[in-house]
């Protein structure tokens, strides 16, 4: 026991000569043997604490007259209030030197003298102001520092989330739910700095294993509050993850794309394109969940505009957009074509979804009949008035402009009597609630305008961009303004 005094006593003095080095010199010599010697220093402070803890203040004061001395060198320097446990340790040892009961001012003001190193060593401003001497003296900027703590902090907690994704039903391995929510919480201010966008993908794409969403509100309409002002870049996988696992941030995207559709000023045909490609929609429609949901709110508009041709052209860039997307993402289809289209027949689907410029021209007029005689009988098989009755068909034919497009042009370059399957595609894309008997002469008159217009062409040399010319289209391309009519679908509306 006499030794380890002896001992302790010795290395007493050791570490105060060291301490006023320390404080003395501020060079780079003296801060590579500052951290040299953290450890053992930080082993002493223990030994220290063990020793004053059996001491009542008094005694300590006996004992080592400049303890106050060394553990305010020591609280001062930010390499060793930054190391391991040294921090608290030094907490406890200023603790044992405060009198509980003080008997004279001299002891009063040891209280006070001690509660203000343990204020310093708490308080978050003087430990910025530590952090920056320290960070200075490794030859950061503070700016630097902080900046790289982040990163690393977020990649970090973004391998961590990656871990717990891919561990499945390993609890032992995965993060609590609890922190995984907590994590969603704080993030919701930092969501547009740049560096917290690994974390934010990690939280959107980590589903976790339990019933209910785990990710707070607040964050998802956060991250798709950023993602539409374009304050945070994401990939479409991220964002496709939003949107399933929070279908309000889905439906504000649309409503977003349909306010810039509407207070733009000139909505051409390949403006509309730029938006919708920029909104990420046709991307993330890839996957059937997102694309019936968008699916929906275009009938929806479709319906509420009885049919208007801005909402059309809208449809049908759209529709575009998605099967460029479609084809880019993988060759054959992942999901069944049902799951797109569930209310209309799949072989119908399969003949729109091509592109008509893909087809050899001496088969144009044998795909419209086939295409028409599909359409006819999908339309005059269903039941008369029921909401998924010829509306349905009518509403997956609009979403491929071109079709009509070539069965026009065919019509015009008909030197024969038309062909009836043709009149009736027009008809039934032009006056889908028109009673049979008055499809052929409404498509005739329809023919008629449009040719006395000029805005048909031969298929490929139209003046717009824009694959779907049946929608008329002035040389400023501006989209036609609406004519009043009565609702195509009445019994649905």
């Amino acid at each position: 026991m006499a030794q380890d005094s002896v001992d302790l006593s010795c290395d007493y003095q050791f570490w105060l000569q060291k301490l006023s080095v320390w404080d003395q010199a501020s060079t780079l010599e003296t801060q590579q043997d500052t951290c040299l010697h953290l450890a053992q220093f930080q082993e002493f402070l223990r030994k220290m604490y063990e020793a004053l803890k059996e001491m009542d203040s008094n005694t300590v004061i006996e004992r080592f007259p400049t303890i106050g001395q060394l553990l305010a060198k020591a609280c001062w320097n930010p390499f060793i209030l930054a190391y391991d446990e040294s921090q608290k340790i030094l907490i406890w040892c200023l603790c044992c030197l405060i009198n509980k009961e003080p008997q004279n001012s001299g002891q009063s003001k040891l209280n006070y003298w001690i509660q203000g190193l343990l204020s310093h060593i708490l308080s978050a401003l003087r430990f910025d102001k530590e952090v920056a001497l320290f960070t200075q003296g490794l030859g950061y900027a503070p700016i630097d520092y902080y900046a790289g703590l982040l990163k690393n902090m977020v990649l970090s907690l973004a391998s961590e989330l990656r871990e717990n994704h891919l561990n499945g039903f390993n609890t032992q391995r995965r993060m609590a739910p609890e922190r995984v929510a907590s994590l969603s919480r704080v993030c919701v201010p930092l969501i547009t700095l740049p560096d917290v966008d690994p974390l934010v993908e990690a939280l959107l794409v980590c589903h976790g294993h339990e019933p209910q969403e785990i990710l707070q509100q607040e964050f998802f309409e956060a991250v798709n509050e950023a993602v539409l002002l374009k304050k945070i870049s994401l990939p479409v996988s991220a964002v496709v993850c939003l949107w399933l696992r929070h279908l309000p941030s889905l439906e504000k995207t649309m409503l977003h794309l349909f306010e810039k559709l509407i207070s733009s000023e000139r909505n051409c045909l390949r403006r509309i394109e730029c938006f919708i490609k920029d909104s990420l929609l046709p991307q993330a429609a890839c996957h059937p969940a997102i694309f019936r949901v968008v699916d929906e709110m275009f009938r929806c508009a479709l319906l509420e505009t009885d049919g208007a041709p801005e909402v059309i052209a809208t449809i049908q860039v759209f529709t575009q957009c998605f099967v460029e997307a479609l084809e880019k993402e993988n060759k054959q289809l992942r999901f069944a074509l049902k799951t797109y289209f569930p209310y209309t027949s799949p072989s119908l689907a399969t003949v729109l979804l091509q592109d008509p410029q893909d087809i050899p021209q001496g088969q144009w007029l044998q795909t419209l009949k086939h295409i028409s005689e599909l359409l006819r009988k999908a339309v005059e098989d269903q039941t008369h008035g029921s909401c998924r009755g010829p509306f349905e068909s009518w509403f997956l034919f609009i979403h491929f402009g071109g079709w009509a497009e070539m069965a026009a042009e065919q019509l015009l370059m008909s030197a024969a009597e038309p062909p009836t399957a043709l009149l009736w595609l027009l008809a039934f894309y032009y006056g889908p609630c028109d009673g049979r008997q008055q499809r052929t002469q409404t498509m005739m008159a329809d023919v008629v305008a449009t040719c006395r217009r000029g805005d048909l062409q031969p298929y490929g040399q139209r003046r717009s961009p824009s694959p779907f010319p049946l929608l008329p289209v002035a040389k400023d391309e501006r989209l036609p303004a609406r004519s009043p009519g009565k609702p195509f679908f009445p019994e649905v509306i």
